[in-house]
């Protein structure tokens, strides 16, 4: 199969923009990688919206914005996992040969406070209280806590890194560093998940410039895509609803370790390769625990991991260098994009006062509702 690279990004800041509409956010990022890319709409073949919240078509909507030039395009959605099903996605086509170049964008308007459940669950999931995602990684933490003694000092020591990442990210929507006793002190949403702990859903717009190799090649800035993974979680330890779940004890792997196996082995590396990771942290736990299913440590060992410092800047596993999504917030469909466009970033040298030293490699994480997982690495 042909290489595939980066050779443009663009990223509209993480927040709330009530005088934009998604056509708006869309039409900025896309604008921006195009330029970065430099080239012009019409050198693109097809073309990917990822989204959840936004209306049905609302990729040719779009994308028409930039010129009616007949080409595919189409929504993709797969929860938080949008964006790394739609890199896979065109991955696919140009490794096909079909596309030559591929626009890759994540766009979204995210209502306020916890997201719509009936997006996601059944009307009798909702009447008995399981519809409250915050619930589920709170019962992992306890879990987790239980046998292993990870402490919520262990917890907010982890959005107390993110927290003081974002002061460097122009993008992110909060940029304020806390203190442990900060985090701690802030208001509890599901134990023992506090407010400062958790990401809010906000508004935001993420695109990318895929190219096969033989465009790639006069590429002024190409970064190769040397993994993409997409999977969906069988029945595991996660916590669910009891519709998609059989056991809190179940032996087989979880979704994060299943999909990064493959990713490793599509790449040929292995975790301990890796220079830079942007994981999903809807919730501080949640990134803890992506310490040890991406093979960062054993299991059971994340919260040694978190008290090494071994993931700050600075530390030999340097994760969420952009504030993660705790700092940024989650517009679901760019998420990923968002991530992404970050490790180009720090591989390429451009991430300011957040780069990690000689960043050579960089690995992007998302899980969310379904069990849905996708892992992309890029190398330069």
């Amino acid at each position: 199969m042909t290489r595939v690279y980066v050779t443009g990004v663009g990223l509209h800041p993480f927040g709330r923009f009530d005088g934009k509409s998604y056509l708006d956010l869309g039409r900025e990022a896309a604008h921006l990688a195009l330029r970065d890319a430099d080239i012009s709409w019409s050198d693109v073949d097809a073309a990917y919206l990822a989204r959840m919240y936004l209306p049905a078509t609302s990729a040719p909507r779009i994308f028409k914005q930039l010129g009616a030039t007949g080409i595919s395009s189409c929504d993709v959605e797969a929860a938080c996992a949008s964006g790394g099903v739609a890199i896979r996605q065109a991955i696919m086509g140009i490794a096909s040969g079909a596309f030559d170049t591929v626009m890759v964008l994540g766009v979204e308007k995210m209502p306020r406070g916890f997201m719509d459940p009936t997006m996601i669950y059944e009307p009798w999931q909702i009447a008995m209280g399981l519809a409250v995602n915050p619930s589920y990684w709170a019962m992992r933490a306890r879990r987790h806590m239980h046998e292993f003694g990870t402490t919520e000092h262990d917890i907010a020591r982890v959005a107390v890194k993110n927290h003081r990442n974002s002061t460097h990210n122009p993008f992110a929507m909060y940029q304020k560093a806390f203190t442990t006793e900060e985090i701690l002190g802030s208001r509890l949403v599901c134990d023992p998940i506090r407010l400062l702990e958790i990401c809010a859903p906000n508004d935001g717009s993420a695109a990318i410039v895929l190219r096969s190799e033989r465009r790639a090649r006069a590429a002024r800035k190409r970064i190769e895509v040397v993994a993409s993974a997409h999977t969906l979680a069988r029945y595991s330890s996660d916590f669910r609803s009891p519709e998609s779940s059989m056991s809190a004890r179940a032996s087989n792997s979880g979704p994060t370790t299943v999909t990064a196996r493959l990713a490793y082995d599509q790449a040929g590396l292995g975790p301990q390769d890796i220079d830079c990771f942007e994981v999903q942290d809807t919730d501080a736990f949640c990134e803890l625990e992506a310490y040890e299913d991406l093979g960062l440590c054993a299991v059971g060992h994340g919260a040694e991991l978190v008290r090494s410092g071994a993931c700050e800047m600075g530390g030999r596993h340097p994760v969420n260098m952009s504030g993660g999504l705790i700092s940024k917030g989650e517009p679901v469909g760019a998420s990923h994009l968002g991530q992404v466009v970050e490790l180009v970033w720090q591989l390429r040298g451009e991430a300011g006062a957040r780069q990690v030293d000689r960043a050579g490699t960089g690995l992007a994480h998302v899980l969310g509702a379904g069990g849905h997982c996708a892992v992309t690495i890029l190398k330069t």
